[in-house]
């Protein structure tokens, strides 16, 4: 039996049909010698501060910087999360070869191998590439699988950014809270939201203080058509002049 782990539900659905799996059963599809089944995007997750160290559970700036010496997964507590994961840990004792069917980009493949490895996967492991949901493409990337082998550095760049989110993020954020939070509160600190919250705040900074000034522009008609001066505005008549 040939195993499809697909992101979500509804991809699992379309390449099943694709490949004749119509027999439905709890969290997966079953028919052509193949078996399709999903996540929900992440079933997996870096591990909590206090997974690592229970002096780490409580916020203080002694502890800071927390920096695991090697870095974990765990699985997301939510039940219906937690079902699916065991659902797709025997399907992977039971079958002979994986195809891995995540997103095609960097997310995706950290996603499934997270997956896999805390459901741990010993079995051959094949990728499917696809951009597309059509008939054709899914049938084309299944003539087209690639090693596991060849996604390599993919997934290695997926892990070193969720690693770099969770060393910036939670130190950064018990930091900034813990010296500038006003009674408890919380300051969220990201490698992505903190430059682009940057990127806004400045921006209406400057619409704050905008100060509105005269300026001129050098226009010409010529045979009913008007052209302008390319070049900067005049901040005075005279240099238009």
């Amino acid at each position: 039996m040939i195993l499809c782990i697909t992101e979500k539900p509804s991809v699992g659905r379309e390449i099943a049909r694709i490949l004749g799996a119509n027999t439905r059963h709890d969290g997966y599809l079953e028919g052509s010698g193949y078996c399709v089944t999903w996540t929900f995007g992440h079933l997996c997750c870096l591990k909590e501060p206090a997974d690592y160290n229970q002096n780490w559970k409580h916020w203080s700036i002694s502890s800071l910087p927390m920096i695991p010496q090697r870095f974990g997964i765990r699985l997301i507590e939510n039940d219906s999360y937690i079902k699916q994961f065991q659902t797709i840990s025997e399907l992977i004792t039971q079958c002979d070869e994986i195809v891995n069917c995540g997103d095609a980009g960097q997310e995706g493949e950290l996603i499934q191998r997270w997956v896999m490895q805390k459901a741990g996967c010993k079995k051959t492991v094949k990728r499917l590439w696809i951009n597309s949901l059509t008939d054709e493409a899914i049938r084309e990337g299944f003539n087209h699988l690639l090693p596991e082998k060849d996604l390599e550095p993919l997934y290695l760049a997926g892990l070193c950014r969720a690693i770099g989110d969770w060393v910036l993020g939670l130190n950064a954020t018990r930091l900034y809270s813990l010296r500038y939070g006003v009674k408890g509160q919380i300051l969220s600190i990201g490698r992505v939201q903190t430059p682009t919250l940057a990127l806004v705040v400045n921006r209406q900074k400057e619409i704050e203080n905008f100060i509105p000034q005269d300026y001129w522009e050098l226009k010409t008609k010529y045979r009913d058509t008007l052209f302008s001066y390319s070049g900067k505005r005049f901040d005075k008549k005279e240099k238009g002049e």
